[in-house]
């Protein structure tokens, strides 16, 4: 593919679909977001407003890292605050479907209604990419950003139009696209991120206690396995409880799982073979978080398996 020509064409076409007037888009600091903030930007300017939703479902440091990174390109992007949305209507629920459902219509319908209102934007632009699609309308996994897809019509269920400039391209297309446009490494080479952030990796009700398990279980995991150029690796919390040992009393703990794999477009995926020596240092590192007294390696290609837990 001729990805200069590629860039060209969205850039054209996102400036003939918006006109005159607003535009916003959410940027999670992930590539595919990423590029599509830099695409809606060379296409209209300032009449993108770009967001960062803060859903509490976030990785450590996330909203700061990410504002500074693209204030560095010149990149102006606002936090919002919808931590309290989320976790309200993530409460009781353990159901991966529903869990899913609950962030997409909370995204789309509560924090984005309310930001379009404010702003007076009429188009969203989205990072929806080709697995995306191909995943939900195959039934495998709901992904949150398919809407048109599934037969939901933005436009009369938010009150806005959707323009997905990468919805025919895969990830490692998306990364070459992003290469072009210059975008830092620490984007163009990071790991897939879902939308649904952290929710996706609990197993189970998503709450601010669980949630701040696997935020550190992930920090350990990311710090101890960046170096291995692996396409994804996560920390899952697990529903299920373990006996364990704790100051010499009897302990019934957390269990976290590890999940590192090799992947070009995340339609097929294999489990890294790591070395004892890593799998014993995230062993002990992720053992020592209070209330966790189980970690455990996933091998699991996918398929069967799909690459998140949720």
């Amino acid at each position: 593919m001729d990805y200069q020509a590629f860039i060209n064409e969205q850039i054209d076409s996102i400036r003939g679909a918006v006109g005159n007037d607003i535009a916003i888009n959410a940027l999670s600091g992930g590539v595919d977001s990423s590029v599509v903030t830099v695409l809606g930007h060379r296409a209209i300017g300032k009449r993108l407003k770009t967001v960062f939703i803060d859903s509490a479902l976030m990785r450590q440091g996330e909203p700061e890292r990410v504002v500074k990174t693209f204030a560095d390109m010149g990149i102006f992007v606002q936090i919002v605050d919808a931590r309290a949305e989320f976790l309200n209507v993530l409460k009781g629920l353990t159901d991966p479907e529903e869990k899913r459902n609950a962030v997409t219509k909370t995204f789309y319908a509560t924090v984005f209604g309310k930001l379009v209102r404010e702003t007076g934007a009429k188009t969203l632009l989205h990072g929806t990419i080709l697995t995306d699609i191909e995943e939900t309308v195959a039934g495998i996994k709901r992904q949150h950003n398919i809407l048109a897809q599934v037969g939901i019509d933005p436009e009369k269920e938010y009150g806005y139009k959707v323009l997905e400039p990468l919805q025919t391209l895969r990830k490692d297309g998306v990364r070459e696209v992003a290469k072009i446009l210059k975008l830092p490494a620490e984007i163009t080479q990071r790991i897939p991120f879902p939308g649904p952030a952290l929710a996706t990796r609990i197993v189970g009700e998503v709450t601010e206690e669980r949630l701040a398990v696997v935020r550190a279980a992930t920090a350990i995991v990311e710090e101890d396995l960046a170096g291995t150029g692996a396409f994804q690796y996560m920390a899952i919390l697990l529903n299920d409880r373990a006996t364990g040992i704790l100051k010499g009393q009897r302990e019934f703990g957390q269990i976290i799982v590890v999940r590192c794999l090799n992947s070009v477009d995340a339609r097929t995926a294999t489990a890294v073979e790591l070395s004892w020596e890593k799998l014993h240092r995230i062993c002990e590192r992720i053992t020592s978080l209070e209330g966790v007294n189980r970690c455990l390696y996933d091998l699991t290609p996918k398929p069967p398996a799909t690459i998140e837990y949720i």
